[in-house]
């Protein structure tokens, strides 16, 4: 039975008895919420069943459903007067945000946005959606029913239930008839990959803006057609943690106005009266900042909410119940009181605050559109053939995000270049776009485009530079002008190849939809080439990487040419004929320089010791965005694993036992001499440099005054800060390319890396190329500390080095980050099938 204390006293609240029509959890589920984990199938069910008995109060909507299958649904609850009227109040809440047509009357419900089990392993808040729920439609409850005079309120139970139904599964599959609270027993330590992230191992809490998975993209589209006025993202931290509640830590960005900040400090003192009352602790303004745009509560912010995380002690080590280093026992029953707590004060805090709450937002809007958010005005993008692609990308990603852009009109202006660093001059085209600052957006565009957001605290949760040009590496130019420009809509080019019988046809290789065909043609068993070097033919320049499909190396092939082409068709990409193979510049198709590409048999290394996010990054480039097999291994079998099935290995970021027992390591060493070829990422690359034949790790220098005896003197309560020197969250570099080597093919001489560590290399004298480096440039944006800054110089980031007839690819840092880092996904592609070919 959910804990009643003063609680009920404070909230009016009757938990543990069914009064009306409606069922109370308990009574429907068969047992007290709390006392056993609820799977996703059931906690939908009730959400069903509430709707279906009190229809003039509460509106289920499916919005979409997982990768898995499960139903991703959303309960609005309100009064019978709101429900009915509820499209209006929708579409007048977007008028009050200035994207939409309807009325925009301030006199209205204040909408509140309770956004459950982001993680599914931090699994208490969904049950506490069900108590929050019926609390909501319970007849008795007097409190509530005023508050829902002026307050819609949508529930989402569960944004993750992948990852929800995997930890419960698992946990309900080891626990006894009553639980272990020793931390020692199994029940606490959940296996790979764990039920925080989704099915393709996405941490879904950092994907709000990016909206790479169906889940967030299903929600984000749903969230952006209300924008309400108040969010709140449900999470669990360590058994030993207090609840932790808004105001949220510094830094905040400079984008938050006063009003934000100082209605997150009401609704904490609101929670705080009931946990003081009922004799919880609780922490506020540590620890969770406001920085990066991507959480559940930095995104509603920069979209002119009231953004917040709440987090519970618990999370994966929680179970039913587990002893704290205190000696008392955290129970799930605590854990589900506790959000349910909080669920509710905030929809108290909103309906007594709902004028206010409509009228800033409001104005928030009104400011956008006025005068907008930051210095620079508007953002202007290039777009030729090379970038083309990723240019679509961009422009999908703002849509997605309701932001608007333009095309530009012929002129000139002057800006902050993001490719020198420095104010220019510049010249805009018809086919360059235009995002201006001005707009309703306005906030959200600041984060997303400013070239170095301000960072106010150095001690911050995520990464601190993420702008967006250099994300898709497009050259761009910020303005302090507010620049014209005419309605555009960048769709996908639609492609027909002209029907013909040609010697061959070329594809340019200049981004993903180039390696998509290339991937599916190796597939069909179509035999393919591609050029070291760069040539003309038929008039036409053709870069380093192109593909060639000829004739004469597929002539036993019925339809070659029909199959070709309407692969080509479907993927967008421009086939261009050639009716020779002797070139007028650069070297025939018969050299030694353009090389077979063979459909490598790739091989992932997953499970145990790797990171489950670094493991889905790769998993979801090849399932997802090149339709290609890739066969996933666990570590524990790389010893009994027939590694001669395979000619590529991908060693994502992790820690690699197997790389500590001589016969393994020496078993990896002989498979790349044999012809191998390894492809390491970020914490793998440093596992690699202790092997003796592998890259060296820059040798650090101390540029401390190593004379000062008092140096080791530090103060106790500086503890983290003192660290702060050594450490980058995640902050941007200028890589310069050595793009004549097929690990960078496609690219200009410069790449944008995030650094997200201290992982740099020694230069490759002999065996090897040094295909990435980092000068002595400073960080292009974003915080590293100045001690570290010393250390990330005169280094290599991307290597490949001979070893035998195989190749080790060297990536020190992470191209495919979150599968938003657009840029990288090229430089990954040419890892897998260009190198060592």
């Amino acid at each position: 039975m959910v804990k009643k204390l003063l609680l009920v006293l404070l909230l009016g609240i009757s938990v543990g008895t069914a009064l009306g029509q409606v069922r109370t959890p308990e009574q429907f589920l068969g047992y007290p919420v709390g006392t056993k984990f609820t799977p996703h199938w059931r906690i939908v069910e009730y959400f069903r069943y509430v709707a279906s008995a009190a229809p003039t109060v509460v509106k289920l909507q499916q919005y979409g459903q997982t990768i898995e299958g499960r139903p991703l649904v959303v309960a609005y609850v309100s009064s019978a007067q709101n429900i009915s009227g509820l499209e209006s109040i929708r579409t007048n809440n977007l008028g009050l945000a200035q994207l939409g047509t309807g009325g925009s009357t301030s006199n209205a419900p204040v909408v509140v946005w309770l956004s459950y089990n982001v993680h599914g392993n931090e699994a208490s808040s969904s049950e506490a959606s069900m108590l929050a729920l019926y609390a909501l439609v319970d007849p008795a409850n007097a409190k509530a029913r005023g508050w829902l005079q002026n307050t819609v309120v949508a529930i989402d139970p569960c944004l993750n239930p992948d990852g929800r139904d995997r930890y419960v599964n698992w946990y309900n599959s080891v626990a006894g008839q009553r639980y272990n609270p020793s931390l020692a027993a199994r029940e606490h330590i959940e296996p790979w990959p764990g039920g925080r992230v989704n099915h393709y191992y996405f941490d879904l809490n950092r994907d709000w803006a990016w909206q790479t998975q169906p889940e967030t993209k299903q929600r984000l589209q749903l969230y952006n057609s209300w924008m309400p006025q108040v969010h709140v993202d449900f999470h669990e931290q360590g058994i030993n943690q207090p609840y932790y509640f808004a105001p949220a830590a510094e830094p905040f960005h400079e984008v938050i106005t006063p009003w934000q900040r100082s209605f997150q400090e009401t609704i904490g003192r609101n929670h705080a009266g009931y946990f003081d009352a009922n004799g919880w602790l609780y922490f506020t303004k540590e620890v969770f900042d406001l920085f990066y745009p991507s959480y559940g509560d930095t995104y509603p912010l920069y979209n002119g909410a009231i953004g917040m995380t709440y987090e519970q002690g618990g999370g994966p080590a929680g179970g039913l119940g587990a002893l704290t280093d205190e000696g008392d026992t955290l129970t799930l029953v605590d854990r589900v009181t506790h959000h349910f707590t909080t669920s509710l004060s905030t929809i108290e805090v909103a309906s007594a605050n709902a004028a206010k709450l409509l009228s800033e937002f409001q104005s928030y809007f009104k400011t956008a559109v006025t005068t907008g958010y930051g210095d620079y005005k508007s953002y202007v993008v290039r777009v030729d053939a090379g970038n083309a692609e990723r240019v679509f990308q961009l422009t999908e990603l703002l849509t997605r995000n309701k932001i608007v852009y333009g095309a530009a009109r012929p002129g000139t202006a002057r800006g902050f270049s993001y490719e020198s660093g420095r104010e220019e001059s510049f010249s805009t085209g018809a086919t360059d776009i235009v995002i201006p600052a001005i707009q309703p957006k306005s906030a959200l565009v600041k984060v997303l485009f400013e070239p170095n957001p301000k960072l106010a605290d150095s001690a911050t949760y995520d990464i601190t530079a993420w702008s967006l040009p250099y994300v898709y590496g497009v050259k761009a130019f910020a303005t302090r002008d507010r620049l014209p420009m005419n309605e555009a809509s960048i769709s996908k080019p639609s492609v027909r190849n002209a029907a013909a019988n040609p010697y061959g046809y070329v594809i340019r290789w200049n981004g993903l939809p180039a390696v998509r065909l290339a991937a599916q043609l190796l597939q069909k068993g179509i035999r393919l080439r591609y050029s070291e070097r760069p040539f003309e033919v038929g008039g036409q320049s053709f870069d380093r990487g192109s593909v060639i499909i000829l004739r004469t190396s597929n002539q036993y092939r019925a339809n070659l040419w029909e199959e070709v082409r309407r692969l080509a068709d479907e993927g967008s990409v421009t086939l261009t004929p050639v009716s020779t193979g002797f070139v007028e510049k650069g070297l025939d198709f018969g050299s030694a320089s353009v090389h077979p590409l063979n459909a490598p048999r790739v091989a992932l290394l997953s499970g145990e010791g790797t990171s489950n996010n670094a493991v889905g990054e790769v998993w979801h480039y090849f399932d997802q965005e090149l339709s290609y097999p890739v066969t996933l291994v666990n570590t524990t079998d790389f010893a009994r694993t027939d590694w001669s099935a395979f000619d590529v290995i991908i060693m994502p970021n992790g820690s690699y036992k197997f790389l500590n027992e001589k016969s393994s390591a020496d078993q990896l060493q002989a498979w790349i001499s044999k012809g191998g070829k390894l492809i390491a990422l970020e914490g793998a690359v440093a596992q690699l440099s202790k092997q003796d034949w592998a890259i060296r790790p820059k040798k650090s220098s101390d540029t401390s005054d190593s004379k000062n005896p008092y140096d080791a003197l530090r103060r106790f309560e500086n503890r983290e800060r003192d660290e702060l020197p050594n450490v980058t969250p995640g902050s941007i570099f200028r890589v310069q390319l050595d793009n004549s080597h097929p690990l960078a093919f496609g690219y200009p001489s410069t790449y944008y890396t995030l650094k997200q560590d201290d992982h740099i290399y020694e230069f490759i004298r002999e065996g090897g190329w040094n295909v990435g480096v980092v000068k002595r440039d400073r960080p292009v944006a974003g915080f590293v500390g100045s001690q570290l800054q010393h250390r990330l110089q005169d280094g290599v980031v991307f290597a490949t080095q001979e070893i035998g007839r195989g190749t080790v690819v060297y990536l020190a840092d992470d191209v495919l980050f979150r599968s938003f880092w657009e840029n990288g996904k090229l430089l990954f592609s040419n890892a897998v099938f260009l190198v060592g070919e």
